[in-house]
C-alpha cells in the first residue's frame, strides 16, 4: 500500500507538525507533501529528514518570510498535487489540505485541527485586528474568505473519513461540513514530565503573544491579584503588555523545552486563557502534575476535570479568571500530582499512534470493495 501524507506547510514545530510526526513514524515509509516546507537541516529530525514535495508557492517572490499572504493561490496549490500512484492519502488539514483531488479508488483520511479559523469563527475578529473591517482593502479580503469558505465546504466531499482532535472541533466539522467526525486526541510527549517535584510559589502562563490567546487576560488579572506570575512565550504583543505588568510579574521571553519543562514541573498552576481546538500546553503541565486553570470553553472542556485536575472559569474576562485564582487560592486542588499525572496519559504520544492505526487499518478494512483490485492484498 502506497502512502501520501500531505500537511499544510513546514515551516516551524508546533501542534499540528507533532501529529505529522506521530504519523510518519506509523508509516515512514510514506512521502511527505506539503504547500512549502522552509524547514531548517537541524529542525528536519521530526520528518525523518525526508524529502518533500511541495508546490508552486515554495518559489513565488517573499514566500519564504511570507508565504500565507498567498492564501487566495493555495487552493489551487493543494489541487496540482498529482497523487495518482497512492491508495491511502492522509491529510493534516487546518486551511487548505483536505482538498487534494483524489479519485474513486483511493481511501482519503482527513485528520483536521481546525476547519480554515480566519474565513469561519474568526473572520470577524481577524478583520478587526488587521483593521480590515472597512474600505477596499477590506472588502477584497471578506471576498477571498467568501471565495474560500465556498471552496472549503465543496471539498469536505473530497474526504472519505473526517478524524477531529477534541469533540469541540467534531462539533465544528459537523457545523461546517454536516460530516460526522471520530476524535483523537493530538500527541503530547508527557514522558519528558516528572510530577515528583516541589511546587513553588508561582504562577505559570506558556503561549504565543497572540491576541486570541488572552496573555493580556492574564497579564490584567495578576496585577489584580498581586501573586506571582511567570510568563514564558513570545510575540508582538510582548512590549505593550510588560509595560503595564506590575512587579509581580516577571517575562522570560522565548525559552528553550528544557527550561519549559522545569516552570511546569514546580509551577503553583498553570493558568490558560484562551479558547483552544485542543490545548497541548494545558496538558502538559498536567504531565509535569501541576493544577490548571483554564477558560472553560473549547478544548479545556476535554482534559480538565473541574475540582479534580484544575479549575475552569465560565467567562473569558478580568473578573473570572481572578475569581478562580482566589478560589483555589483559598482551597488548592487536593489532587495527588500523580493522579493529575495519570490524567494527562491518556493523551500521550503511544496513545495517539494506537488509535490511528485502529481508524486507518479499520477505513481501510472498509474500504476494500472500492480499492483497486492490485493494491487489496
Amino acid at each position: 500500500m502506497r502512502i501520501a501524507i500531505v500537511h499544510e506547510w513546514l515551516a516551524t514545530y508546533a501542534g499540528s507538525e507533532r501529529v505529522v510526526e506521530q504519523i510518519l513514524q506509523l508509516y515512514p515509509e510514506a512521502d511527505l507533501y506539503s504547500l512549502v516546507d522552509f524547514l531548517e537541516p537541524d529542525e528536519r529530525a521530526f520528518i525523518q529528514h525526508k524529502s518533500v514535495i511541495t508546490s508552486f508557492i515554495q518559489k513565488l517572490p517573499g514566500a519564504r518570510k511570507h508565504f500565507r499572504q498567498y492564501l487566495p493561490l493555495m487552493p489551487i496549490a493543494i489541487e496540482q498535487f498529482d497523487l495518482t500512484d497512492y491508495d491511502l492519502i492522509i491529510s493534516s488539514h487546518h486551511a487548505m489540505t483536505k482538498g487534494v483531488i483524489t479519485r474513486a479508488d483511493q481511501l482519503h483520511i482527513s485528520y483536521v485541527h481546525t476547519p480554515i479559523r480566519y474565513a469561519w469563527d474568526l473572520q470577524w475578529q481577524y478583520l478587526e485586528q488587521a483593521g480590515l473591517k472597512r474600505g477596499l482593502k477590506g472588502l477584497l479580503t471578506r471576498l477571498i474568505f467568501h471565495y474560500l469558505r465556498l471552496w472549503d465546504v465543496a471539498t469536505a466531499n473530497r474526504v472519505d473519513a473526517f478524524v477531529a482532535n477534541s469533540q469541540f472541533i467534531a462539533r465544528r466539522i459537523h457545523k461546517t461540513y454536516r460530516r460526522p467526525a471520530q476524535v483523537i486526541y493530538p500527541p503530547v510527549a508527557v514522558d519528558r514530565f516528572r510530577c515528583d517535584r516541589p511546587r513553588a510559589d508561582f504562577y505559570l502562563t506558556v503561549s504565543r503573544f497572540v491576541p486570541y490567546k488572552r496573555v493580556d487576560l492574564t497579564i490584567a488579572a495578576f496585577n489584580e491579584l498581586g501573586l506571582p506570575l511567570v510568563v514564558i512565550g513570545d510575540g508582538d504583543q510582548r512590549s505593550q503588555l510588560e509595560k503595564i505588568a506590575r512587579p509581580n510579574i516577571q517575562f522570560l521571553g522565548y525559552q528553550a523545552d528544557a527550561a519549559v519543562v522545569d516552570y511546569m514541573e514546580r509551577c503553583k498552576a498553570f493558568i490558560f486563557p484562551a479558547e483552544e481546538d485542543f490545548g497541548i500546553t494545558l496538558v502538559e503541565a498536567q504531565a509535569a502534575g501541576a493544577p490548571a486553570i483554564a477558560y472553560g470553553r473549547g478544548g479545556a472542556t476535554e482534559t480538565v476535570i473541574p475540582g479534580k485536575t484544575g479549575l475552569l472559569f465560565s467567562d473569558q474576562t478580568v473578573e473570572s479568571l481572578v475569581q478562580a485564582v482566589r478560589q483555589f487560592e483559598q482551597a488548592p486542588i487536593a489532587t495527588p500530582a500523580t493522579v493529575i499525572r495519570q490524567h494527562a496519559e491518556q493523551f500521550s504520544e503511544q496513545q495517539f499512534r494506537q488509535q490511528f492505526r485502529d481508524l486507518v487499518e479499520a477505513q481501510w478494512s472498509d474500504f476494500q470493495p472500492f480499492a483497486r483490485p492490485s493494491m487489496t492484498r
